[in-house]
Formats: structure tokens, sequence, C-alpha cells
């Protein structure tokens, strides 16, 4: 064997070891996140994490005790897929009632938008109403893109604008039950359902702006009426799936950002992928770059008259919130 090819023998040996200990890093994880009963899933996991390393590294680690990992990988692989998401949990009150949706022509009745009356972050009254909207006065779409701690990451929310004033707000979000707060690792074990929130801004903005101190900028989408109705109706599906079949959020692949490419690529002309999907801080860069934004302007000074938060400010009580959070906000007023 020559020199070239034991070392390519060497690389391809260490490829698939660093593989098979990714497998046990992620089946790890799994079990300890897991559904197990709490002081089952140290142990479990501990024993699952020890007994791989030992087919994977130790002395006695050959082929057949890596078949051995794989089967038992496999079981755990299984009994992960398998875990069945629910609809019936103890919940937090801001998400205990699901909206849904009916359709009627052009008439469409969205139940249960939520307009939670804020005095802090976790001190709320929760409130909810019904409203119908008709398609044929959609007369804009908007994007949120909020930002919490880093610059890389950004959780995205679309607003539709209807004839007459009306304003609902769609976030993807997790879940959650009483108790439970978010994890960024715990979001790729299935720890928490997928929720479609359908909101007033008052609620799902001004909780942002006005009570967790988080920025949020505010962009006109340029886009026709046609692809807004579409993407409209496809998130309003959605919302009413999910009312009759649960489904698990993933971080990486069932996230805001994920869900809203899943819902609008099929309608959009220019729905290609881009890594700015992932790293979604960059998004509105993204469609900067498309022309989905207002390019009257340079990107940076855009961005900068698109922060909302001192617009936004104590003003989550207005009835006219959507319309002062508006104010003098760069692109467009109305859909194509």
């Amino acid at each position: 064997m020559s020199k070239a090819a034991g070392r390519l023998l060497r690389f391809r040996k260490v490829l698939v070891r660093f593989g098979l200990l990714a497998l046990a890093g992620w089946a790890t994880l799994a079990i300890f996140f897991s559904n197990l009963p709490g002081f089952v899933r140290p142990w479990m996991a501990g024993i699952f994490a020890i007994g791989s390393l030992v087919a994977l590294l130790g002395r006695y680690s050959n082929r057949r005790t890596r078949l051995g990992f794989l089967a038992a990988f496999a079981v755990v692989l299984a009994w992960w897929l398998f875990m069945p998401p629910s609809n019936d949990r103890n919940w937090q009150p801001d998400v205990v009632l699901l909206p849904w949706a009916e359709n009627r022509g052009s008439q469409v009745t969205i139940h249960n938008i939520r307009n939670c009356d804020y005095r802090s972050e976790s001190d709320y009254t929760v409130r909810h109403y019904d409203r119908t909207f008709d398609l044929s006065k959609l007369k804009s779409l908007d994007l949120s893109l909020v930002y919490w701690g880093s610059p890389y990451i950004a959780h995205t929310m679309l607003s539709f604008g209807f004839e007459g004033g009306g304003v609902v707000c769609f976030s993807i979000e997790t879940r959650k039950e009483i108790g439970e707060a978010y994890s960024n690792i715990k979001g790729f074990f299935r720890q928490y359902e997928l929720a479609y929130v359908v909101a007033d801004e008052r609620d799902l903005i001004g909780l942002r702006t006005n009570y967790r101190g988080e920025q949020v900028y505010l962009y006109r989408l340029n886009e026709s009426a046609d692809l807004a109705r579409r993407i409209f109706l496809d998130y309003l599906r959605k919302v009413n799936a999910l009312k009759e079949r649960p489904e698990w959020y993933n971080a990486l692949t069932g996230n805001c950002m994920t869900s809203f490419r899943i819902n609008t690529a099929p309608y959009n002309p220019d729905g290609r992928l881009d890594w700015r999907i992932i790293v979604n801080g960059f998004v509105d860069e993204m469609l900067y770059e498309r022309k989905a934004l207002d390019t009257s302007l340079p990107f940076p000074e855009l961005k900068k008259r698109s922060l909302i938060n001192e617009r936004a400010k104590g003003r989550d009580k207005a009835p006219d919130f959507s319309q002062l959070i508006r104010v003098g906000l760069p692109g467009a007023a109305g859909l194509e």
C-alpha cells in the first residue's frame, strides 16, 4: 500500500469514528432531554455515553462493538422519532387557546386572536377576540425582526394589514408549559410543541419592545397582493392543522425562520435557499438584495430607520398602536 493510500485510509477511519462519536453525543443528549422520569434520565444518558465510549474508543473497541453501538443508537433514534407531540398539557396561560380560522369565499374569520394586556413580561391578563377579514382588502405585508442578544439570530414575525386598519400578526414560537423556559439546547430535542401565535401587534410587538427590551425592526415588503393573500391563507392552513394535529418545534428544522420559508417558498418566485435563512439575523440584508425591501435608501440607513422601539415605547395600550409604529417607516404603504 502506498503512503498516499495509507493516509487516505487513516483519514477515513478518523472520519468514521468522528461521525460515530457525534451520533453518540446526540443520542446521549436526546436521552437526557427526553420525557423519561427526571431521576432516570441522567442515569440512562450516562450509561449510554459510557457504553458508547467503550464501544468506539476503548481497548475492546472492534467491529462487533461498533455494530452493537449502532444497534443501540437505532433504538434511541426510533424511540425519539415516535415520541408523540400533544395538545393536552399544562400550558402557560398565553398559549392555552389555539387559534383557528374559517374561510367563506373572500371572507376569513380568525378565532382566538390573542391580545394580552401586559403589566410586565410575566404578569399579564390573557384576552382573545375573533375578527373577520376581507381578502380583497389585504393591503400590506410587513416583516418584523426581533433581536434579543446575538446579532446573528433573530425572531421573525409577519404582519398582514387590511383596509380599515385591521392588522393581524403571526409569530412562530414554542408552546411552553407552566414553569417551562426556553432552552436553545432543548429546542433540538423535541421538548416543545410548535405554536403559530396569531395576535394583535400590541401583544406580539409591544411585548418585545416595551417589556422584554428587545430590538424590533419592522420592514414593509414589496410583494404583490396575490402573493400576500397566498401566504396569509397558507399560514391559516398551518394554524388549523396544528389545532388538529400538533407538531414538535425544532431549533434547526422547525423554527420561526424555516417555517416562514416553508409557508412562503411555494408562492415566492425568488424563494431560493440562502445561508441567511439559517443565520437569520441577516435575512433583512438578503431581502434587500432581492429587492423585497425598499432600496431607495442604502441598507444601513434603511435598517436604522426601521427600528421601531422608540415609536412603540409606552404605546402598547393605544388602539392605533399599529399605525403609530409605522409613522415615518420607509417603504411602500401598500401592496402592488
